[in-house]
């Protein structure tokens, strides 16, 4: 049984807290009796093992319970959350989904079949071998969404090794690699995940405060947020004992700026996609963005400047791409790094990496050198084309106060003078309101560069 040994963990923990959720906590033994419940309710409904199960939902008791249950059965799990409502039918229909279930937002439950067979070899292959698979899209940044096939058994695998009972707030989206991550590890460990419905700044650190909360998985983006709104001084996190950032590169500013405020909170930098799963991850100190990543199941390796991976989680492989694997295994993550004997340094994709006349430009770097500028709230470094270079720098800002552009565009560029190589200070500048991040709180770069003025 798949999830045997989350069951003992259950048992075992009895009457502890499981999971908060809109502010109510809900014990172990009622997880565990969700579990039962949807057991029989997924017999009671035909549902076959094998079949291709989307759930709707965000993190709460039926999700959670549903979620497990259905490994139980050996089903394709397809989560999906409001951040995915625009393409929803796009995505079902990729992911050939024979049955939908949705939890509302009062945690109850709607059960429908589809019209749809699914027949994709890979769903074949998890049938054959009676595993639970799951089924992840990516964000989709450079056109249609790909998704990426699991064999649930493979990423259950390092769940079994106990860890740190750990009160932890689920910030990660219940579609996410991160957020399906943060729920297993907390269970598996006996610990309790603290839900949130606001995700902004207040609405998190309110929970930190509230619930005693010691893990925060989060992004450099809310970081930043959480800087931006000073929400920290409202907030007791003296609960607070380790940050873990990832999804994106973390501006040196940041980072900076964060571990100053929290010097005795553990910033760890974590590392995982949607086609390997999440790697342990050691960061060289928490004001470091130097990080060792890897560990049982995990090989990495750096060609040509990207970061390489071979994992026994690794997806089987996308719905509708092609192979993203080398001949011999390893997926090709697209990630520029740089190395220093164990660590390695992540500068960003190497989709968004700026060519200005044959000089690469990483966004992150200029991005933290902007948002140290008096005023600057936030930073978006994006490319435009041009005619001599091939590309140009350019900046999307948000500012505290009005001013009027072309100043700032002047005080931007006379401050980046000395702490940016001359190819790298932005030739356009665009002062925005408006967030600069999406539901899975990182950057918007391609909305950044669509939505730019013509001139500046």
């Amino acid at each position: 049984m798949a999830i045997e040994f989350l069951v003992d963990v259950f048992k075992a923990a009895g009457d502890t807290d499981a999971i908060v959720w809109r502010d109510q906590v809900f014990s172990y033994s009622y997880l565990l009796a969700r579990v039962e419940h949807w057991r029989a309710e997924i017999n009671s409904r035909g549902i076959p093992r094998g079949a291709v199960v989307a759930i709707e939902a965000d993190f709460s008791p039926n999700a959670v319970a549903l979620f497990l249950a259905l490994i139980e059965h050996g089903a394709v799990l397809v989560p999906l959350t409001s951040s995915v409502a625009a393409q929803r039918a796009e995505l079902l229909q990729i992911a050939e989904v024979e049955w939908v279930i949705a939890i509302d937002r009062a945690d109850v439950a709607n059960v429908e079949q589809t019209a749809v067979t699914a027949s994709h070899e890979y769903f074949q292959t998890l049938r054959a071998a009676g595993h639970p698979g799951l089924v992840l899209f990516s964000s989709g940044s450079t056109g249609k969404s790909k998704a990426a096939v699991h064999d649930l058994t493979n990423i259950l695998e390092k769940f079994h090794t106990p860890r740190h009972r750990l009160r932890t707030i689920s910030f990660l989206l219940y579609d996410h690699i991160g957020g399906i991550n943060t729920m297993l590890y907390t269970l598996a460990n006996g610990g309790c995940l603290v839900t949130v419905d606001d995700r902004t700044a207040d609405g998190v650190l309110g929970a930190v405060a509230r619930y005693r909360v010691e893990l925060l998985p989060t992004s450099p983006t809310f970081l930043n947020m959480v800087l931006i709104s000073e929400a920290h001084a409202r907030h007791d996190l003296s609960s607070l004992k380790t940050v873990t950032y990832g999804t994106e590169p973390m501006p040196e500013s940041t980072l900076r700026r964060f571990h100053a405020l929290f010097p005795q909170v553990q910033l760890t930098q974590t590392y995982g996609l949607s086609e390997v799963g999440i790697l342990r991850s050691k960061s060289k100190s928490s004001d470091s963005l130097w990080v060792k990543i890897g560990g049982e199941g995990f090989e990495t390796r750096v060609v040509d400047g990207l970061l390489e991976i071979k994992a026994r989680s690794s997806m089987l492989g996308y719905l509708n791409a092609p192979s993203p694997f080398t001949a011999d295994g390893w997926f090709i993550t697209g990630d520029s790094v740089e190395v220093d004997g164990e660590y390695l340094r992540i500068l960003g994709r190497k989709s968004e990496i700026i060519n200005v006349g044959g000089q690469k430009v990483y966004p992150a770097e200029v991005e933290g050198v902007v948002q140290e500028l008096d005023g600057v709230l936030d930073a978006t470094v994006y490319a435009e084309p041009h005619a001599l270079t091939g590309q140009i720098v350019c900046v999307r800002v948000a500012l505290r106060d009005e001013e009027d552009p072309r100043a700032f565009t002047r005080r931007l560029k006379q401050f980046c003078v000395g702490r940016l190589e001359m190819f790298k200070i932005p030739v356009k500048v665009q002062v925005a309101s408006g967030p600069q991040h999406g539901a899975r709180f990182k950057k918007m770069r391609a909305a950044a560069s669509e939505t730019a003025p013509k001139n500046s």
